[in-house]
């Protein structure tokens, strides 16, 4: 009740010196009494005015959205390319690609107190830090977050979590990182197919072809390199990271629903309490047994592993809480983007070839991602534009007849009135 009355009391406070500016301007109408046909001028002005400052509202805030949308797209594209490329570097240096996952899935013990950060100074209706967060606890239940709801709703989430960063940043070491990025793409095709078996989502057509145009892109992309073992295991990899990210989005709709942007941070935080906790005894076991092995300390690249870290901190920030101030189709298009900002640093970096079997590859994926962007009332949409132009089309041409006809004389318009008076 205290935030309807807040919201509330400025809109009043807004509207009582337009009623008080219609009030006087009535009692001046009443003293000049103007004719019918001026009062009627009047209203049209007044009511066209605001139609004007409506629309002007309108295209400043549409305007803003796609402004903040190609920022974020920039910013989404190159978090993303460059982690991916300084990941690439890492290994050069430092080759452990578990423990480079488990030092960046900590960072995302920083998503809860930048959120409260922002909640600080934008909100209105200031909270303390532990109001904030028993609020945003409703989003595991009653209880808020339990023991048992730690490990039956966030525990899952942090396996799927570190086995998705994991396999990514295995790929790469195997391959090149224009196929790693293009062949992640996947996922959201992967997103579709689960929800439409798991969440029984409403069936389309298109998305089934771009389902089909990712598993055909995968297949070319594994044939691109003549299936050597080396290339088929990094692709394989990046699959498997595609498909495990694929069921983190579709288990976290099943099992939670939606968040609201605390509950969103407060939950990516718990997942790195829960890696914190359960996952570092992994990279000490694979220390110990020198499959992830250093000499010293000294040799470990940190502002490689801290560079990384925080591109990946960025992407997600962007990519869960970009919506806030954009549109999410556009988000989704920085993703795409950082495929051809990859290709062009491997073409300079690397030895990659690129052969036309590899660019249809990556020509098809990348249209399988386009498609389904498409909102799920794409088609009904279609069909307005075209039902609309047809009608236009119909409008213009007994428009045209009648400009065709105006050079008769005016018996001939008298005897034979234009078809275009009974179109309307």
């Amino acid at each position: 009740m205290k935030k309807h009355s807040a919201r509330a009391a400025p809109l009043s406070a807004c509207n009582s010196p337009v009623l008080t500016l219609t009030k006087v301007e009535g009692d001046e109408r009443s003293r000049e009494s103007p004719a019918p046909a001026e009062a009627q001028m009047q209203a049209g002005a007044e009511g066209g005015g605001r139609v004007s400052r409506c629309c002007w509202k309108c295209s400043v805030t549409q305007l803003k959205k796609i402004f903040w949308g190609v920022a974020v797209v920039l910013g989404v594209c190159s978090s993303w390319s460059g982690s991916t490329q300084l990941a690439k570097l890492t290994f050069k240096k430092f080759d452990a690609p578990f423990t480079l996952t488990w030092f960046a899935t900590n960072w995302n013990f920083l998503f809860f107190p930048l959120y409260y950060l922002g909640h600080v100074f934008k909100s209105a209706e200031k909270q303390s830090p532990k109001q904030r967060y028993r609020e945003c606890c409703r989003f595991f239940g009653d209880n808020g977050l339990t023991l048992k709801v730690f490990f039956t709703k966030a525990a899952p989430f942090g396996v799927l979590w570190t086995l998705t960063n994991y396999l990514y940043l295995h790929a790469i070491k195997k391959i090149n990182t224009t196929d790693v990025s293009v062949l992640f793409c996947c996922n959201k095709a992967f997103v579709f197919l689960l929800s439409w078996i798991v969440l029984r989502d409403r069936f389309m057509g298109v998305r089934i072809v771009a389902a089909i145009f990712a598993i055909a892109g995968i297949v070319m992309m594994t044939y691109a390199d003549g299936f050597h073992s080396h290339s088929v295991i990094g692709i394989a990899l990046v699959v498997g990271s595609a498909s495990m990210s694929a069921l983190y989005k579709v288990l976290f709709k099943l099992l939670l629903g939606s968040a609201k942007f605390g509950e969103a941070a407060l939950f990516l935080s718990v997942l790195a309490v829960f890696n914190v906790l359960f996952v570092t005894c992994i990279p000490v076991i694979l220390y110990f047994t020198k499959v992830e092995y250093w000499s010293s300390f000294d040799i470990v690249p940190w502002g490689n592993l801290c560079g990384f870290s925080i591109l990946l901190l960025t992407f997600n920030i962007l990519l869960n809480f970009g919506i806030a101030i954009t549109y999410p189709t556009l988000i989704s298009l920085g993703i795409v983007l950082s495929v051809p900002v990859n290709a062009v640093v491997d073409h300079y970096t690397s030895e990659i070839v690129f052969n036309s079997v590899r660019v249809i590859a990556i020509v098809i994926i990348g249209l399988g991602f386009l498609l389904l962007l498409l909102p799920e009332e794409w088609d009904v949409w279609v069909i307005k534009l075209l039902t609309r132009l047809k009608v236009r089309k119909k409008e213009e041409l007994p428009e045209g007849n009648g400009d065709v006809t105006s050079g008769l004389p005016n018996k001939s318009r008298r005897t034979r009135p234009s078809m275009s008076s009974f179109a309307h």
